[in-house]
């Protein structure tokens, strides 16, 4: 084996050493600030209001005084002591730049971007002086000094490489922070901090709002609505001085913003959940506050061109500045008005909703997974695709899809996107739980999986329980034999109402040991059990008790044709034949081969699947949640049980948009699985699902 090389070994055994070989440029530029700190006095005392501050400070007065070194010089220095903390974590976005990209590539966006922003500033201050704005008069007689412009062009940079939807997230965060701080607090460092951040912007053109899904557009409309709401509190209780003059705490009246703040919420509310009503009313939110500011822009501007005097009730400044915001609002509500399609509420796919006949039809005609039968249940609702037909549960404003989509195989991926766009488009959040690799392979560039269960898989034709690793399930029948134990593969419908009685005294007592009711989604009952097409094996003793059952699902090939069969119900009466699990699994698995049936799925426990260590958050959550219901439902020890058989294992998958949906998809979850449990019944189990006890 090769040896590792030195440097690496010497990285291993020292951090710092590897952190001054991964950021050399970050670090020495810190160096040189500190130094200049030092020799200067600035790291303890003002210097604004040292005598060499006009020498190397940068901004209009110095280039028309002809200090053309001052865009460079005043780079290294601070104003002010406690400002150096905070230009601290402005350098984080130069350590993640230099981090992906390299020295060359941090040190390039820092000074272009740090150039443009001190040159940009001072000629827009210059252009604007001449109009008499009095923030442009008062920022021409400015001086500043400090990094904070290549910085932020060092952050736009960096959220430039964060992957979708990330990187529109944060895109989009940093564009109101320097937008709404330029416009209420815009001093010469807000209007730098934006000229950096818009020309990184322009040049890198890695913010693509249209392409985003409509689910976000209409979260960061939500989001633009609560900034708005949020700023007029704000303002109300912190004073500024931005482009529009200055505003006085409390100047506002509290009534006033209230009623504002709560309109504001509910109609943001309503964007959220992609109410069209929600997208009319924020646009006339937005036309009355536009118009209300053009209208109080044109009169101070006949005021003052007339030299008259004229009494405005509120505060101008602040009523200039939130109607400029509003503008912002107003031109993104018009580019994504198509996420606010009229849709029915609740509704997703095309026409007419298909009906279970239909569903169980195209499951015969063009067949289906090892769930697929599932898809036929009560609680499942069905979404048209130009393809074929996707089963889901509508739970937490989630769009559960179950298992694959139904129809002709080579149609599956085009119903995965169908479904994806329609429930987005009716303000759910789609998810695929317990699909297929396929279902995965289809979903949109930038979605993710994760393996929630192993489907225990048991080939059936030549099927011979001999060897060593049958030796359990040999050894069940042989005891079954010697104790005159019956098998009877039958219908739940074709037996006498004895045995039914039977089976649902078996199945009462096994949900009254639980604490908790039967789970559904993908566990049935025995209410599912009476579809004629299942199939129930039963464990008869001696005396004629039944003394446990299983439930088989069909799993349909195509062409009417069923090739194998799905595990659902597992009972077993207390006190009864000891191995009966292991005996009804083994009888079952030979009578269908003798049918000529293809395969035998014992189904996957779910939250039992082994993950690695650096599997994320939703693998430790789901972990957390085995072990606080291993108690009640055993998956755990079931998984092991099927191991019994021999099976080979298919990954199940639930497949997902990113990681802002996994709480709500947690949720939802949590009520599809256990749609009628109550906290009292949680409690009185043990578990204690929010903190994972």
């Amino acid at each position: 084996m090769t040896a590792p090389p030195a440097e690496a070994t010497a990285e291993k055994r020292n951090p710092v050493l590897a952190v001054v070989r991964r950021l050399p440029g970050t670090i020495a530029f810190i160096v040189v600030i500190l130094i200049v700190g030092v020799v200067s006095g600035a790291l303890w005392t003002p210097f604004a209001d040292s005598p060499a501050w006009e020498t190397f400070a940068y901004g209009l007065p110095a280039l028309e005084a002809g200090r053309w070194w001052t865009p460079i010089t005043g780079t290294f220095f601070q104003g002010h002591p406690w400002v150096y903390p905070i230009v601290a974590v402005a350098m984080l976005g130069m350590v993640f730049l230099e981090y992906k990209r390299g020295w060359r590539v941090m040190f390039a966006y820092f000074w272009v971007g740090q150039l443009f922003a001190v040159l940009g500033a001072a000629l827009i201050f210059w252009a604007f002086s001449f109009t008499g704005w009095p923030w442009a008069v008062h920022g021409a007689t400015l001086l500043d000094v400090g990094f904070s412009g290549g910085a932020f062009a060092c952050i736009a940079a960096s959220v430039g490489l964060f992957r979708a939807p990330w990187r529109a997230r944060a895109w989009l965060v940093l564009l109101g922070f320097v937008i709404v701080a330029l416009i209420f607090w815009g001093e010469i460092a807000e209007l730098e901090h934006a000229l950096a951040v818009f020309l990184v912007l322009a040049v890198d053109r890695t913010l693509h709002v249209q392409r985003a899904t409509v689910r976000e557009q209409r979260f960061v409309a939500f989001l633009g609505l609560i900034l708005l709401g949020a700023l007029e509190v704000i303002v109300l209780l912190v004073p500024t001085d931005g482009l529009f003059g200055e505003t006085e705490p409390g100047s506002g009246s509290w009534i006033d913003i209230a009623i504002d703040v709560v309109v504001i919420l509910v109609v943001a509310e309503g964007l959220r959940r992609a109410r069209r009503w929600a997208w009319v009313v924020s646009i006339i939110l937005a036309i009355f506050n536009i118009a209300t500011g053009a209208l109080l822009l044109l009169v101070l501007t006949v005021v003052r061109w007339q030299e008259a005097e004229v009494d405005i009730s509120g505060d101008p400044s602040l009523l200039l500045a939130t109607s400029t915001l509003w503008l912002f609002m107003l031109v993104y509500l018009i580019w994504v008005r198509h996420a606010f399609r009229w849709k029915r509420k609740g509704t997703v796919g095309r026409g007419e909703t298909p009906s279970l006949d239909e569903v169980k039809d195209m499951l015969r005609a063009h067949g289906g997974g090892t769930l697929s039968w599932m898809t036929t249940w009560e609680g499942n609702t069905y979404a048209r695709t130009s393809t074929g037909i996707v089963a889901y549960q509508r739970r937490a404003g989630v769009a559960l899809a179950l298992a694959d989509p139904l129809g002709p195989e080579e149609g599956r991926a085009q119903s995965v996107r169908e479904f994806i766009d329609m429930a987005q488009r009716a303000g759910l959040t789609p998810c695929f739980f317990s699909c297929s690799d396929a279902t995965r392979d289809a979903a949109p560039e930038g979605w993710h999986s994760l393996v929630v269960a192993d489907d225990t898989i048991v080939d059936l034709p030549g099927l011979e329980f001999t060897g060593k690793r049958w030796a359990t399930v040999r050894t069940s029948l042989n005891r079954a034999g010697r104790e005159e134990m019956t098998f009877r593969m039958t219908h739940l419908h074709d037996e006498s109402w004895g045995v039914q009685a039977q089976l649902r005294a078996i199945s009462e007592m096994w949900v009254g040991d639980k604490g908790l009711p039967e789970m559904g989604f993908t566990l049935g009952t025995l209410a599912e059990a009476e579809d004629p097409e299942v199939r129930l094996a039963l464990a008869i003793s001696p005396d004629g008790d039944v003394d446990g059952f299983l439930s088989w699902l069909p799993i349909y090939g195509g062409d009417g044709v069923v090739r194998g069969w799905t595990l659902d119900l597992m009972r077993r009466r207390e006190g009864g034949f000891g191995p009966v699990m292991e005996f009804l699994i083994g009888s079952s698995a030979a009578h269908f081969r003798d049918e000529g049936a293809q395969l035998l799925s014992l189904s996957g426990a779910p939250l039992t699947h082994d993950y690695p260590p650096d599997a994320g958050m939703i693998a430790a959550l789901s972990e957390k949640l085995a072990a606080a219901l291993e108690p009640v439902y055993g998956f755990q020890s079931l998984h092991r049980f099927k191991g019994k058989f021999n099976p080979r294992y298919e990954t199940m998958h639930l497949v997902y948009r990113d990681e802002a949906d996994l709480t709500r998809i947690g949720v939802g979850l949590t009520k599809a699985f256990l749609p009628d449990a109550t906290l009292r019944q949680f409690a009185g189990a043990g578990i204690e699902l929010v903190r994972g006890g």
